[in-house]
């Protein structure tokens, strides 16, 4: 069973201990530092719901956060962290315990001074990620009704960036830069058929879905197979939509920097011929 030593109490939540090899961890826990005294033994396993961070930089950025933090918001955000674990059953990158507090703490002031942040791509987010979303839902229900704020919805959709960053081992800023890209996307798709798409509708988040997976195939480098002869075809019937897919595809390119494949036009034609045709 797995023993950490007290080295250093930073607070009722958070403190600094060795494992048996003397490695240093940073150990994190809703008053896991209550009446500790340095020395002390502490089985990961006697206490509920223990983070540890063992990455130097993570820990030297955590630590760095702490002192402008108080008690009480920090044990909300643990409690946060707690929740989105509890709901993804499965092992969270550790950088959320930086990110994501770095997030709260700055959108919580923000919202008490009166500063709301518009949230630009928080329907792309909402159909990309629906369950991160959901579990996103709560954390902000949990942070307003403990902290007696109004976090607006677009908090949580940063938050359910966060969420998916920590499930997919992501760096947030990459899953934000996609976010944009096809929130820019998607706007371009509107202007250039005139129409304004129903964000609520399945059509839209197919779209979504298939704009994503297209910048992830892109982002690999992964080839997918072209239909036969469909190209032509699709070029001669729909030429409108053909055109726009590779207009589409040129901006991925130059965000991506990367090659994007021909036959990533082919399918994107499909999906925006779907769109003109029901929008007629």
């Amino acid at each position: 069973m797995e023993t950490f030593f007290v080295k250093k109490i930073l607070n009722n939540n958070v403190l600094i201990a060795t494992g048996k090899d003397g490695v240093e961890v940073v150990l994190i826990g809703r008053g896991i530092g209550f009446g500790r005294q340095q020395g002390d033994s502490i089985v990961r396993d006697s206490v509920e719901k223990l983070f540890v961070l063992t990455d130097r930089s993570e820990q030297e950025q955590y630590k760095k956060l702490l002192p402008n933090i108080d008690d009480k918001t920090l044990k909300v955000i643990i409690q946060a962290v707690e929740l989105i674990r509890g709901r993804v059953g499965e092992t969270l990158n550790e950088h959320i315990h930086v990110g994501l507090t770095d997030h709260l703490v700055f959108a919580v002031n923000r919202i008490v001074r009166g500063l709301g942040i518009r949230n630009p791509f928080l329907l792309e987010t909402k159909a990309l990620y629906p369950f991160e979303y959901e579990v996103a839902e709560e954390v902000t229900k949990l942070i307003n009704q403990s902290l007696t704020v109004a976090l607006p919805p677009g908090e949580t959709g940063f938050i359910a960036l966060h969420i998916h960053s920590a499930i997919a081992n992501k760096d947030v800023r990459d899953v934000s830069r996609h976010s944009e890209l096809i929130a820019a996307l998607i706007q371009m798709i509107e202007t250039q058929l005139d129409v304004e798409l129903d964000k609520e509708s399945i059509d839209y988040m197919r779209l979504v879905r298939h704009i994503r997976y297209t910048i992830e195939r892109v982002v690999r480098g992964e080839k997918v197979e072209e239909p036969d002869k469909i190209a032509s075809l699709l070029k001669a019937e729909y030429p409108v939509c053909y055109n726009l897919s590779w207009k589409l595809i040129k901006v991925m390119q130059q965000t991506l920097k990367n090659p994007v494949y021909d036959a990533e036009a082919v399918y994107l034609t499909m999906h925006l011929q779907r769109i003109q045709t029901k929008m007629k």
